[in-house]
């Protein structure tokens, strides 16, 4: 059944709609409804019923809108605005067929109110697997190798840090740690004599050379733009076999490409599946690259790349511990990154 009308968010209307989606000969939208509609943790996802006047079979009948949870604007929080630019910038950029077309991207500057209209993949995608299964190991390569079609595309693009993404200056960092501290300090506290001297000796050394390991970013090399929430439940695969599209891009930014390969597999898999099939899928992921122009980069370098993302990735739970994420999410993730940390050798890069 669908809902009231007036569910539908301030501006969303028949008149918006159609000029959004550049309807041709006059053709319009004459009604819109609200299918359904669900709250995330962090956005409102609703689907959008069309009816037209005069549109051909191929006008969408229905969208899919994302917008700010209704309430009082979030504070502390920016995905919004980070992710109607990416749709703007980015996007628009990208070679067709690994991300859901968007037909508006709105945010206001302060990034408090938000929306964006994307086509509907119900009828023709699924999520590979109900959060927190693992896919299978075909359809994780296809994932990745969708990925590195991605990174590829972007892979030291001349217009990195300048009309797309921004270069962080080193002095950035030192605001990261700053507001790292405190999180780590109740991240301890919360886990007690759970949070073993070894790990909180690795958060230390991390914290004191992150200056040095940081130069692999400012060296402005071999970076892409990267997804930065990039876990196998972010994609859509086609049902037919033949695509993967990502959404949920409010996390992205410029960085080495082996940052969305950690989060995806080192931070996600338990030990013996990532044992099994992790060098397999880089090196999927390394041969997908030199297919599609990436030239001087490596398997080695991928490596190294790889287990410094790793090392780096065990400030994630930290990080989502301190935004009050649930533990069935954080402290997952921190037995897993840790369990990746130790078998790849990562506390290596702290010598």
């Amino acid at each position: 059944m669908a809902l009231k009308m007036e569910a539908l968010p301030a501006g969303i209307d028949t008149a918006f709609l159609t000029q959004a989606l550049r309807l041709p000969g006059g053709a319009c939208v004459r009604e819109v409804e609200v299918q359904d509609a669900r709250n995330t943790i962090l956005s409102r996802i609703i689907r959008l019923r069309l009816h037209y006047d005069g549109a051909g079979d191929d006008a969408p009948p229905t969208l899919i809108l994302k917008t700010r949870i209704p309430g009082p604007p979030q504070t502390g929080w920016n995905g919004g605005l980070q992710e109607a630019e990416f749709y703007r910038k980015v996007a628009a950029a990208t070679p067709e067929g690994l991300l859901p077309r968007c037909f508006d991207a709105q945010a206001t500057a302060d990034g408090s109110e938000w929306h964006l209209l994307l086509e509907d993949l119900a009828g023709t995608h699924r999520i590979v697997t109900p959060w927190p299964l693992p896919p299978g190991v075909e359809e994780a390569t296809r994932i990745v190798e969708a990925r590195a079609r991605f990174h590829a595309a972007w892979w030291d693009h001349p217009q990195l840090g300048v009309s797309v993404g921004k270069w962080a200056a080193r002095s950035d960092l030192d605001g990261i740690l700053e507001r790292f501290g405190p999180k780590l300090a109740r991240f301890a506290e919360r886990l007690g004599d759970v949070l073993t001297p070894e790990r909180r000796d690795l958060y230390e050394r991390l914290l004191a050379q992150a200056h040095r390991l940081n130069e692999r970013y400012h060296a402005r090399r071999h970076l892409t733009i990267i997804h930065g929430d990039g876990h196998f439940w972010n994609c859509f695969l086609a049902n037919n076999g033949e695509g993967v599209k990502f959404f949920d891009w409010d996390c992205w930014g410029i960085d080495a490409g082996a940052d969305d390969l950690a989060y995806m597999i080192a931070m996600h898999w338990y030990p013996d599946r990532r044992r099994r099939y992790e060098s397999g899928l880089l090196d999927r992921y390394h041969d997908t690259l030199l297919a599609h122009g990436v030239t001087g980069y490596d398997r080695q370098a991928l490596q190294d790349d790889y287990r410094l993302a790793v090392l780096w990735r065990a400030m994630t739970p930290v990080w989502q511990a301190g935004i009050d994420l649930p533990p069935v999410i954080w402290w997952n993730n921190y037995e897993r990154i840790m369990m990746a940390v130790d078998d790849l050798g990562c506390r290596d890069l702290l010598a």
